[in-house]
């Protein structure tokens, strides 16, 4: 079957990995997603993956005025460490085969991120999943994500979230808010809309990268968005 991204970069949320239980794992939550990833690569997909830390800690969020900002935000490049070793165990138990690089030297979690290295794994058929964010403070996993996605020429990055795409408001809060089938970088700028923080933004509009924005609710979504069906809303 056909699919409308050769190489993708899957951006999931530490969140997401906890499901309804909030913090740590949904294990067979975290099973579902990787067997979905597992038919990405089946479909011929060659599949990056950047996932946060917000499952144990979500850095100066979390650091509340506390915790030095940089301190704060390297406390959640070591959480999403701990998160990419899960997803690599899981991929493992689903017959991927999995790399974890990472963007600080971590001995014995995962390789130091080289973006050529990282590119010859994903045309072996490997998934390569990115820990510690760019390995520097002040920057967001969701800028992590844009900037990996255009180190390895992605085609897409799939923003996988707890909400089914771009609103016009809060819709938790504002029942009236309303879903964008499609919107453009610079529209999501202007109007402050709450896709990615505006670095991630930016440099995904400066190279040109789409960015589909869906619900992980229903991991079946990841190859859904894969085979380019309408689904959650399009940025570009």
């Amino acid at each position: 079957m056909a699919i409308a991204y050769k190489r993708v970069l899957i951006k999931i949320s530490g969140e997401a990995l906890a499901a309804e239980k909030k913090t740590g794992y949904d294990f067979p939550f975290v099973t579902s997603v990787c067997e979905q990833i597992k038919s990405c690569v089946a479909l011929g997909a060659e599949v990056g993956i950047v996932v946060g830390g917000g499952n144990f800690w979500r850095g100066v969020k979390d650091g509340g005025g506390r915790i030095e900002r940089v301190s704060a935000d390297r406390m959640g490049m070591l959480a999403t460490a701990m998160n990419c070793l899960a997803l690599g165990d899981a991929l493992s138990r689903c017959g991927v085969a999995a790399k974890v690089m990472t963007a600080v030297d971590i001995q014995g979690v995962g390789e130091r991120y080289d973006t050529k290295k990282a590119i010859e794994y994903l045309e072996g058929g490997k998934v390569v999943i990115f820990g510690c964010g760019t390995g520097l403070p002040f920057f967001s996993t969701d800028t992590a994500a844009v900037l990996r996605a255009a180190e390895i020429h992605a085609d897409a990055i799939l923003l996988a979230k707890n909400i089914d795409g771009v609103y016009s408001d809060d819709p938790r809060k504002n029942p009236e808010a309303v879903k964008f089938d499609e919107i453009s970088y610079a529209d999501v700028l202007a109007r402050r809309l709450a896709v990615m923080d505006s670095t991630a933004t930016s440099l995904a509009m400066d190279n040109d990268i789409p960015v589909v924005v869906f619900a992980l609710a229903d991991p079946a979504n990841i190859v859904r968005v894969l085979r380019g069906e309408k689904l959650g809303t399009l940025v570009k």
